[in-house]
């Protein structure tokens, strides 16, 4: 990941050092485990926090909200006092009692974010997760190789002969068959067995001609020409068509999942003065702006946002107009009916 390799927060008005007599005389751990995103990762940005808090930080990664939560459940999360879950999941961990409520006189920069963050539909009140990054799921494809792009889910259908063994769909149940549902006209959180039945059965006509459900991988494979399309979140997108402008992105016309990844700190954790410095680190607007910039990510924070160039303002990708957001979806929790999404998702792969 690249680093940040001119981090500043001398400009801040306040410094991460300022929580070291606090987090010495509470005689907790000297290290602050987080499990986040692969694609969250920053060396430098750990480096920092080292030098200005005094605590170490090791960074555990997952690629789906699924796996992590397993992870947890299983009670392999004790060690982790920072963790990253999607605003469905955080809806679900709640219900599940793993997060602790965050005490907001504890941060420093929480209006920074935009106005739409500060309640969202998943978290009223930010009251146990503040929003990290935010985006959309579509299709990132080679221009070179198909001169004509996709406008919508059902192209993969429509070319599935070309494409042959040339795309890839996330390892995502909810985005995958929620992505089918709504081509099909339905929500993405639909409770009705027979819709999701009918995202089963087109997604098992499509199945012989993926190359993989992968959430990762495929990067370095559509780099290299081996795929001409894969599904994949907008930020991985904006990254990858860095490196090779010739891979365009398309949000489907026909409606896309909204998704915001957040930061909450599980109940379990062992480190509460290191997990409230790691999220004022992350609030502020210098910080923000370059954590945007770097890892190609579209932040929340309004602050960080007016420092970015004005190119990256106006990257529709990172942050797409009202008209586009308009189609789009969040995923929410679906409680017992989940099992039914499961049980076909299974079927799929298998």
């Amino acid at each position: 990941m690249a680093a940040f390799s001119t981090l500043s927060l001398g400009s801040c008005g306040w410094r991460l050092a300022n929580v070291s007599s606090n987090y010495v005389s509470s005689n907790q751990s000297d290290q602050l485990y987080i499990y986040t995103w692969t694609q969250y990762t920053d060396k430098e940005l750990l480096t920092t926090f080292t030098t200005q808090t005094g605590m170490k930080v090791i960074a555990d990664v997952y690629e789906s909200n699924d796996v992590m939560l397993a992870k947890l459940q299983a009670g392999g999360g004790g060690t982790y006092s920072i963790i990253y879950p999607s605003d469905y999941m955080v809806q679900k961990m709640v219900e599940k009692g793993l997060l602790a409520e965050i005490n907001h006189s504890r941060l420093i920069g929480l209006d920074n974010l935009f106005t739409q963050f500060h309640n969202p539909i998943y978290d009223p009140n930010n009251r146990y997760s503040i929003p990290f990054n935010w985006g959309t799921t579509g299709l990132l494809y080679n221009s070179e190789q198909l001169p004509n792009p996709p406008e919508d889910w059902e192209y993969l259908w429509q070319n599935q002969d070309k494409l042959n063994k040339r795309f890839t769909l996330l390892n995502d149940v909810r985005e995958v068959m929620g992505a089918t549902l709504r081509m099909l006209g339905y929500s993405y959180n639909s409770h009705n067995e027979n819709e999701v039945k009918q995202a089963y059965q087109k997604l098992q006509l499509l199945k012989p001609a993926i190359a993989a459900f992968d959430t990762d991988a495929w990067q370095n494979k559509i780099l290299a020409g081996d795929l001409s399309i894969a599904m994949c979140y907008s930020a991985d997108a904006v990254k990858i068509s860095k490196e090779n402008p010739k891979l365009k992105f398309v949000i489907p016309r026909s409606g896309s999942s909204l998704w915001t990844d957040t930061i909450v700190i599980p109940k379990s954790n062992p480190n509460i003065a290191g997990a409230y410095a790691w999220i004022n680190l992350i609030l502020q607007p210098e910080v923000a702006a370059k954590i945007s910039e770097r890892l190609y990510i579209s932040t929340p924070n309004r602050a960080g946002f007016e420092q970015l160039p004005k190119t990256i303002q106006d990257n529709t990708n990172l942050f797409p107009p009202e008209s586009i957001l308009a189609k789009c979806e969040r995923l929410t929790p679906l409680g017992k009916f989940e099992e039914i999404y499961d049980r076909y998702w299974t079927q799929l792969l298998t």
